[in-house]
């Protein structure tokens, strides 16, 4: 399973590949609001950061949620750096008819804000790259998130779509370890979930005995 950080810090995301586990990065309005990062033009400049960080796949996304705006907003976004530069869009009907028109010109698009198996059926017939079944979002209103990656995974594999499961709105560890088990093909997480994976009590007590006796003959 791949692993994408969901950020526009650009420290998190260095620290993420200085890790060397890092595949790609996505972000979204929120996220460069958070960053305060202001204007198309601020976003355009924030993403060649990204993209200058990370070796592949900057998901960045349209704001446009009229079919002819999403086509200029991505042509622009696609330019910023045509070999890691993901094209997101929204899974409306304008937004998967944009995503067609990407894939036909053979650029990389993930389709995202994804709640059902029927909008991932949609997108993976409009050719896309990544479809982004929002997991936690679905757990805060009482349904599987989880569940609805495992459907996804089944019905791609069942028909051999091409589009990659990519786990979204991911809260916690566990949820990674769950998306691993469901078959997702990336998860895209926060940093403290991708640093969560390295938690365990076995291992800090095992390491503190091992220095302990190290001091004790080296005294």
């Amino acid at each position: 399973m791949k692993f994408f950080i969901d950020t526009a810090n650009l420290d998190q995301i260095k620290e993420a590949n200085d890790m060397g586990v890092l595949d790609g990065v996505t972000t979204n309005p929120s996220l460069m609001a958070k960053e305060n990062i202001k204007g198309d033009e601020a976003c355009f400049e924030h993403y060649k950061k990204i993209c200058d960080i990370v070796d592949d796949c900057v998901s960045a996304e349209v704001i446009a949620t009229d079919y002819e705006g999403m086509i200029r907003e991505g042509e622009v976004l696609h330019n910023l750096n045509p070999k890691k530069i993901v094209i997101k869009l929204p899974c409306t009907a304008e937004g998967i008819r944009a995503v067609k028109y990407f894939s036909k010109k053979g650029y990389r698009t993930n389709c995202t804000l994804v709640f059902s198996v029927g909008q991932a059926l949609l997108a993976a017939k409009a050719g896309a790259t990544y479809v982004s079944p929002f997991v936690g979002r679905l757990d805060d209103i009482s349904e599987d998130g989880i569940a609805l990656i495992e459907h996804i995974v089944k019905v791609y594999r069942t028909y051999n779509f091409k589009t990659q499961v990519l786990a979204a709105s991911i809260r916690h560890t566990n949820h990674i370890i769950r998306c691993l088990d469901a078959g997702a093909d990336v998860a895209t997480c926060p940093l403290a979930a991708i640093k969560g994976l390295l938690k365990h009590p076995l291992t800090d007590s095992g390491l503190a005995k091992f220095l302990a006796d190290h001091a004790k003959v080296n005294a």
